[in-house]
């Protein structure tokens, strides 16, 4: 169990929470939501002893399964070891008793301490540790060959999949997890969506994958009105019961409102007059009706709305015997397939398969590639693609390193795509994505994650194309963008291309699948749901 008593933190002016008190208990699943910037990551540290409270304590157990956000902090060790880590006190029994062995002579004292390590490496079932070890980095696609790497050796991502492997070792008391999800395909989501439902401790998730905490979760810990409120169920049971409660404390503000109202019409038609009891009885009732002040929301709504200069011709683009090698095996071979006006394209497979690179292919020499530079003639090896009439294209990539040129600010930087367009119109752009007043002229060096996203969107957006093309659009954007995303495209009548872990965009977004695997890339034409009840993903 975890408890927490009178917490508060504030930055600055910034009140994230106020004296908050709360439990997780064990054996429930707590997804722990709020927009950016609510304080989510925040308190997460605060449960895991990382940062302390400005006031207030928080009880945590002793075993505490922690994902560890630095990929660099375990560089030096072996893979296997860097998962054994997540339980701290096996870890240092099994690095004393190695010390104590590596010395040339053991005293009866030395004797005496490897009976007690070998006692406390038998009770956390150290004599599996490895074992135990590799079948976790086995379901998190993490392959044999590199168990005995060290850490150095490993892509970002599969670190990322070490590291979560780190925390659910060792069968913890508690889980604190920040985005587990991220650097994730859907097959390791899938697997990892089964381990925690099996999980019996306290779990606490922080994800912007709907669909994954609806699936996890039992409880919702949501931070907003600077405090945080538990409701029972998933996410979307807590939206509506959210909006339930904030529903009828309106309703009864206003009944409040126009009850003093009337109380005051009264008061003033008779403070002069014989009936001064009679006012000095509905002073006071006005008194306790005074409407207390409720506490306001920090939840932001974009607004995505993906419309078109003019449609494509009926043919999107055609494609025949794309290839691209990389360290001189084909990653992307011989694939073609007609893409018509209006379908929409989900890219799905393990990561390392040929997603992004397959964009990429096709946009090698793309027209009008709204996102200039992002794509050139060397991300493909063979073969043609044939755009349609009128075709134009925006291209929001997985990685926006250096996309975004510094020294201006975000208004500036968003009006050069389209000159002639209006001062209030760029900021009307601005302020649907949640760059409201001031924060227009934010400068662009200065943007963080989710606000570099936005701004992508802003620009598509502003220039209407008519092809999407995007990969992972959803990493750096909270719930209430990921919704509004999901909208915007269902709604958009041009054609899509998509590569998304998000199971709620691929179900509900794409008309047809393009499935990557080990024997290449297999086109679906139909829905995510209809593949997916044919396959084994």
């Amino acid at each position: 169990m975890i408890s927490v008593s009178g917490v508060s933190m504030r930055f600055g002016s910034k009140v994230l929470f106020d004296e908050v008190t709360t439990t997780f208990s064990p054996g429930r699943r707590y997804g722990l939501t709020g927009p950016n910037g609510a304080g989510k990551s925040t308190f997460m540290k605060l449960l895991a002893g990382d940062i302390q409270p400005q006031k207030g304590s928080v009880a945590r157990p002793a075993r505490l399964g922690i994902l560890r956000q630095d990929q660099f902090a375990f560089d030096a060790h072996r893979v296997i070891d860097t998962v054994i880590m997540g339980n701290a006190i096996l870890w240092e029994a099994l690095a004393e008793r190695d010390r104590l062995y590596a010395q040339p002579s053991l005293s009866d004292a030395d004797g005496m301490r490897l009976g007690e390590l070998e006692g406390i490496i038998g009770e956390h079932d150290g004599y599996s540790a490895e074992s135990d070890a590799a079948i976790l980095l086995a379901g998190l696609d993490i392959p044999d060959a590199l168990h005995e790497r060290t850490m150095a050796e490993l892509q970002g991502g599969q670190k990322v999949r070490v590291l979560l492997a780190q925390a659910l070792f060792g069968r913890p008391e508690a889980l604190l997890l920040d985005e587990p999800t991220n650097h994730l395909d859907l097959d390791s989501i899938h697997w990892l969506r089964e381990f925690l439902v099996r999980y019996d401790g306290t779990l606490v998730v922080i994800s912007h994958d709907r669909h994954f905490l609806n699936a996890v979760i039992t409880h919702t810990a949501d931070i907003d009105y600077e405090t945080i409120i538990t409701y029972t169920g998933g996410y979307d049971d807590m939206v509506v019961a959210k909006t339930q409660i904030r529903s009828r404390l309106e309703a009864q503000n206003e009944q409040r409102e126009k009850k003093i109202e009337q109380l005051n019409d009264f008061i003033a038609r008779f403070s002069a007059g014989t009936r001064s009891s009679q006012v000095q009885s509905r002073r006071k009732e006005v008194e306790r009706l005074q409407t207390a002040d409720l506490a306001r929301s920090n939840i932001q709504r974009p607004f995505i709305r993906l419309q078109m200069n003019r449609p494509s011709g009926r043919l999107a683009f055609e494609c025949t015997g794309i290839t691209k090698t990389h360290g001189g095996e084909a990653v992307v071979s011989g694939f073609e397939a007609v893409v018509n006006r209006g379908e929409k394209i989900v890219l799905v497979g393990r990561n390392g398969l040929g997603k992004t690179t397959m964009l990429k292919a096709l946009l090698a020499d793309a027209p009008d590639v709204l996102s200039s530079g992002l794509a050139s003639a060397g991300d493909r090896d063979a073969g043609t693609v044939r755009w349609g009439h009128e075709v134009s294209i925006g291209y929001f990539p997985q990685d926006h390193t250096g996309l975004i040129k510094k020294g201006l600010t975000a208004a500036e930087w968003l009006h050069q795509f389209d000159p002639a367009a209006a001062r209030q119109d760029i900021h009307g752009l601005l302020g649907q994505m949640l760059f409201s007043g001031e924060e227009g002229h934010k400068p662009t060096e200065a943007l963080s994650g989710g606000e570099t996203a936005r701004l992508l969107f802003c620009r598509i957006m502003l220039q209407k194309p008519n092809v999407l093309v995007f990969d992972e659009p959803t990493n750096h954007l909270d719930l209430e963008s990921i919704n509004a995303l999901n909208i915007a495209l269902q709604r958009f009548e041009g054609t899509v291309l998509l590569v998304t872990h998000d199971q709620d965009l691929m179900e509900e977004v794409g008309t047809r699948v393009w499935h990557f695997d080990r024997d290449g890339v297999h086109d679906h034409k139909g829905t995510y749901e209809e593949f997916a009840s044919t396959s084994q993903i």
